[in-house]
């Protein structure tokens, strides 16, 4: 892969729910052209292309003068989400068969304990075969491999027809090498099948947790690779010969291939991009405490950046399964600008379903019946009708009547109010989930600033600041494609992890060693990616844990080398971090360092953004008015086209400001500046 090329042009693609968001950079200059199109969930490669001709026609270039490709997808997680991947077989070591079937003696936060069932698995018990061997902790054989048994499980899966195994053996984080073994069988007996190991998945302890990421790897592998492959073909029918980069779950990009064997690492794709515009828009806006919240059409993703970093997990979840890898933290809830609302017995439901891309809301006149969030912001005069400068007419009087059917009259009220009810709910429920990131992790949402973006954020922001207190909100210039921008200010990363096994003990020795090791991967990882050695950066973590707990918290390694010193500061970093989020630590009681990371980097030409000049007046950038109904009575509201406004130039709620990609709402009581780098910066004056 290479990045050096005669044109500038780079172009970024988020595919979500209901809309395809586009940027096209030229690198030269600075200049970026933005668009919207309808997402195509029939065949979303069909969405990226019309995507690709789009930009270019704005921007007047040919599709060849493309020189880099970055995407955010949704294919492995709608896979996961749905149950919808591939038939998959899981070979396991003997008497460890049921490992993902027995799963964790826990029920989930939030369920009902007298009603909640345990999901079914993504692969039946009929489709695991055991196999003979064994692997000491130690990382000892302490049984040989039955090579039989492997072969003869080969061709049981052979002969059903299936595509997709994942090798999941007692203690292969220690030692590969009978997986290894298992894939050169398998490879003899099931041509042709993708095969995933745990051992190059995710080589950590925790039998069930590593099984289950290795399954859902197997499970989305072929339908993410036919995507891929798609997207390859339709590329090259352009002329287009740049490198494809997609981005992964811990908020770096990698090449296709390595999505290809490893598309569980896309799990979170979409959000984490948009996480990643959040930081680096949120620092040149001077603000590195940010709380990001991603509405879109289906869903809400909520992030928790702090000193201009976003907050990582290796304890994400994807609906009821683990993904134990390193993540951008984004707790995701059904609350989008296509958030279906109902009565259901007498009560008012809004979300999770969601209309999605097709029909979509009543007023995009796709053949919508079902009111939606964006139905209520169209009624309460929150959209112009129109969107995205006038491609696309809104049916309000549509909007109304689907409103008035299926919410005012069930509960005999008038339809203003049924709209206000509406986004009522959509923002608490919001709200809540902010909650569950800041307040319930011992953070005060009111040290923060609130950036709201995605092509609902804006619409939202203004209410979800005053149900939390929270005084200033930050909105990017370009906050409904934030995720394809993300996409541009975003590095090559990939993760490397290895656990340790040494009881209450700390060996300097073996942590250097394994630290080497998975430094000498990283390293060898960004040779394949041809990232040159001033572009390159290794960091290292370790996970940790008081002796006898049962679970482990990851902190920096406090240094770059292993000596008394940077071990004494590790382990005074996991005392502050545990008191941070339990309010105690426990420094009298000894530490275990469980599991060690490291994180390759390559560092991409990032766009600059050059600071906008003063522009017009904000008087002259008016281009409208509507009438608003708000919660104290409606008012008459100007509407602004934001991107005619200069930096400097101010105004007083409540406004309506319109750009390409989303609408943005002023309350009554807050003001907007615009700062010399385009972002708009909201203070409340009369909440917080």
């Amino acid at each position: 892969m290479t990045f050096a090329s005669p044109s500038n042009v780079a172009v970024a693609i988020d595919i979500g729910g209901t809309f395809t968001d586009v940027t096209l950079l030229d690198r030269a200059t600075g200049q970026i052209w933005r668009t919207k199109t309808p997402s195509t969930p029939e065949d979303q490669s069909i969405g990226f292309v019309e995507g690709i001709r789009k930009i270019a026609g704005l921007a007047g270039r040919e599709e060849t003068d493309v020189a880099q490709l970055f995407h955010a997808t949704t294919v492995a997680t709608n896979l996961i989400l749905e149950g919808k991947g591939a038939k998959a077989a899981v070979l396991a070591t003997s008497g460890f068969g049921h490992v993902l079937e027995i799963g964790r003696h826990d029920i989930p936060g939030g369920a009902n304990p007298y009603t909640w069932v345990k999901p079914k698995r993504p692969v039946p018990p009929e489709l695991i075969f055991e196999v003979g061997g064994r692997i000491s902790k130690d990382g000892e054989e302490l049984e040989p491999l039955d090579e039989a048994a492997v072969r003869s499980a080969g061709a049981k899966i052979a002969q059903l027809g299936i595509g997709t195994i994942a090798v999941c053996l007692l203690n292969a984080y220690v030692s590969s090498a009978h997986e290894l073994r298992v894939r050169d069988i398998l490879v003899e007996s099931c041509p042709g099948a993708i095969i995933s190991l745990s051992s190059e998945i995710l080589p950590v302890f925790r039998e069930y947790e590593r099984s289950m990421v290795t399954l859902l790897n197997a499970y989305v592998a072929p339908a993410v690779a036919g995507y891929v492959g798609n997207l390859h073909n339709r590329i090259d029918a352009l002329g287009i010969k740049a490198p494809l980069l997609l981005m992964k779950s811990n908020g770096g990009v990698a090449g296709a291939g390595e999505i290809s064997r490893q598309p569980v690492q896309t799990a979170l794709s979409g959000p984490a991009a948009g996480v990643v515009g959040a930081s680096f828009f949120g620092r040149m806006a001077g603000f590195d405490n940010i709380i990001g919240i991603d509405i879109g059409g289906t869903s809400a993703d909520i992030s928790v950046i702090r000193g201009g970093t976003p907050n990582m997990s290796v304890e994400s979840r994807i609906a009821d399964w683990p993904i134990t890898l390193p993540m951008i933290d984004v707790h995701t809830i059904g609350a989008g600008g296509g958030s279906i609302a109902e009565v259901v017995n007498g009560t008012l439901k809004v979300g999770p379903a969601s209309a999605g891309a097709q029909p979509g809301p009543v007023c995009y006149r796709r053949g919508g019946t079902r009111p939606t969030v964006t139905d209520a912001h169209v009624v309460l005069g929150h959209l112009p009708p129109y969107l995205m400068n006038g491609e696309m007419s809104l049916d309000v009087e549509g909007a109304a009547e689907a409103i008035q059917r299926e919410v005012a009259e069930p509960l005999g009220m008038d339809v203003t109010e049924a709209a206000r009810g509406i986004l009522s709910i959509a923002d608490n429920k919001m709200m809540g989930a902010i909650r569950l990131v800041s307040v319930e992790r011992g953070l005060d949402p009111r040290d923060f600033a609130l950036m709201p973006f995605g092509g609902a954020g804006p619409l939202h922001g203004g209410a979800l600041a005053r149900l939390l207190g929270v005084r200033t909100i930050v909105i990017p210039p370009a906050p409904g494609v934030l995720s394809a921008i993300g996409l541009l200010v975003s590095n090559l990363r990939s993760e490397f992890s290895r656990t340790l096994v040494q009881g209450s003990g700390i060996d300097p020795e073996a942590i250097a060693k394994a630290y080497a090791e998975l430094g000498t991967e990283g390293s060898a990882w960004l040779d394949s990616e041809d990232i040159a050695g001033e572009a390159r950066s290794i960091g290292w973590s370790a996970d940790m844990r008081y002796m006898n707990q049962g679970f482990e918290l990851s902190v920096p390694w406090q240094g770059d080398e292993v000596n008394a010193d940077t071990i004494a500061a590790t382990v005074q970093a996991f005392h502050d971090r545990h008191a941070e989020l339990y309010t105690f630590a426990q420094p009298d009681v000894p530490v275990e360092i469980v599991t060690l990371r490291v994180s390759a980097t390559g560092t991409l030409p990032h766009p600059h953004f050059p600071r906008i000049g003063s522009g017009q007046p904000p008087e002259a950038c008016i281009t409208g008015k509507m009438r608003v109904a708000f919660e104290a009575g409606s008012l008459d509201c100007p509407i602004y086209d934001r991107e005619a406004m200069g930096a400097g130039a101010q105004v007083a709620g409540p406004a309506i400001f319109r750009q390409v990609d989303t609408t943005i709402l002023l309350l009554p009581g807050q003001t907007a500046t615009i700062d010399p780098h385009g972002c708009m910066i909201i203070h409340d004056h009369d909440h917080g």
